[in-house]
């Protein structure tokens, strides 16, 4: 649990979300929703543990359009599914199947939009990642186009990421946080292939890589069409993301830019050097993006199918 000053801040920053948003929403409700969403979660990293990084990207490509309320789930033409970057967004199965569960034991209760960041918070841990309760009660969004969605790529400028954060209420430490749950992360190697054969146009690789990393991703993406973002314990919610990126070792343009921004260079410095500190700060970071835009009381509506509107 986080301290009380630590909430102060969180209940400042987004007091409308947290006033409808509590721990324990459904205590009373579907008492046993939190534990049907872990078992779930689970069995499904024990088949495949890269579910972790799946649900991270899926709550934030849900999080930074319309705010976390599930539209990315949506089947139908022109919906949020269906914008370029969301094409490599996966596990919607594994929703399903929790929400049946929930269905049939407490019927259009738990909304869709918690599904997703109760799944998310679970698979973090299973994981190595920190254990957190975190607020519930989202409400399920009754709009997805695929035009909302301008979500940027790996060569976005330092500031330009961290801006896409701030201007969701969050904060430096919390940009690069969320940013460090590539930890866990992979990445389609035509989002970085320049970097590693004709850097900008120079018939070179970007100096600003290791070279033992450019030669490694080479080989593997001969053979593959992704890899891993922290090449060091790609499967395992630490920070050693960071320290890969003090080593020159980031995979994508902006996380290697992140160790040598004057905006971002302290927060990485501090994150690779204690683990249980950057732990923290993701969880506060999460809480907060958690509560972005949410809907909350009688506004949306709480979805019997997450692929559909009622």
């Amino acid at each position: 649990m986080m301290k009380f000053s630590s909430l102060l801040v969180l209940f400042f920053v987004f007091p409308i979300a947290f006033a409808q948003l509590r721990v324990g929403f459904y205590s009373n409700s579907c008492p046993q929703a939190e534990t049907i969403v872990r078992n779930l979660v689970r069995q499904r990293f024990g088949v495949d543990q890269t579910v972790t990084a799946a649900l991270l990207r899926m709550h934030f490509h849900d999080c930074f359009v319309r705010g976390c309320d599930a539209s990315l789930l949506i089947d139908a033409p022109n919906s949020e599914k269906t914008a370029g970057p969301n094409g490599s967004v996966r596990e919607f199965a594994l929703i399903d199947q929790i929400k049946a569960q929930l269905e049939a034991a407490c019927p259009s209760t738990v909304s869709c939009a918690d599904i997703i960041t109760l799944a998310t918070r679970d698979s973090v841990f299973l994981a190595g990642g920190p254990s957190y309760s975190i607020p519930t009660g989202r409400r399920d969004g009754l709009v997805s186009n695929d035009v909302d969605v301008a979500l940027p790529g790996p060569t976005i400028s330092v500031s330009g990421a961290v801006g896409l954060f701030t201007n969701k209420g969050m904060n430096v430490f919390d940009a690069v946080a969320l940013i460090g749950a590539h930890t866990v992360g992979k990445g389609n190697c035509g989002l970085f292939n320049d970097r590693i054969t004709n850097f900008q146009g120079t018939g070179r690789p970007d100096p600003a890589m290791d070279p033992a990393l450019v030669s490694s991703l080479r080989n593997t993406c001969a053979n593959s069409a992704t890899a891993a973002l922290d090449q060091s314990t790609p499967l395992r919610f630490d920070n050693q993301f960071f320290k890969q990126l003090r080593k020159k070792r980031g995979v994508f343009q902006v996380d290697q830019r992140l160790a040598t921004d004057r905006l971002t260079r302290g927060v990485v410095a501090r994150y690779a050097s204690n683990n249980a500190y950057f732990k923290r700060q993701f969880v506060r970071a999460m809480i907060k993006m958690g509560a972005v835009d949410v809907l909350t009381g009688r506004a949306g509506q709480v979805r019997r199918n997450c692929r559909r509107f009622n």
